[in-house]
């Protein structure tokens, strides 16, 4: 009996000892978030490169020019949209100005005539 309480004693003590401990230092040192103002090349890389040069080289990048070329055409797109639209704009109006006119003379001249008549 004193053999058995003595070996778990000692198993105790052991799996005590070799728990893994955590440091709250080493907790506090992994949150903080380093700004580097380089960006690796590739992961293989022994250099960085600087970030304002992996801009010019992600902007002269196919993708981007192709990207940037069809925003250019959607906009001369929408510029014809619109001038057409204006256009069809004014068309109506002139028809209605137009109209507004005629029927103004038609009831101009239905009235003269009624009133420089004379009635037997």
């Amino acid at each position: 009996m004193k053999n058995l309480l003595s070996v778990l004693f000692m198993v105790s003590l052991l799996l005590a000892a070799c728990s893994k401990k955590e440091t709250p230092g080493f907790a506090n040192e992994q949150e903080m978030k380093v700004h580097y103002d380089t960006a690796a090349i590739d992961s293989f890389s022994a250099g960085a490169t600087s970030i304002d040069i992996v801009r010019q080289i992600r902007m002269s990048s196919q993708k981007y020019q192709d990207s940037v070329k069809e925003a250019v055409k959607l906009q001369k797109e929408e510029q014809k949209l619109k001038e057409e639209l204006e256009k069809e704009n004014k068309k109506k109006l002139e028809e209605e100005k137009k109209k507004s006119e005629a029927e103004r003379k038609q009831k101009n001249s239905d009235a003269a005539p009624a009133a420089g008549t004379k009635i037997e």
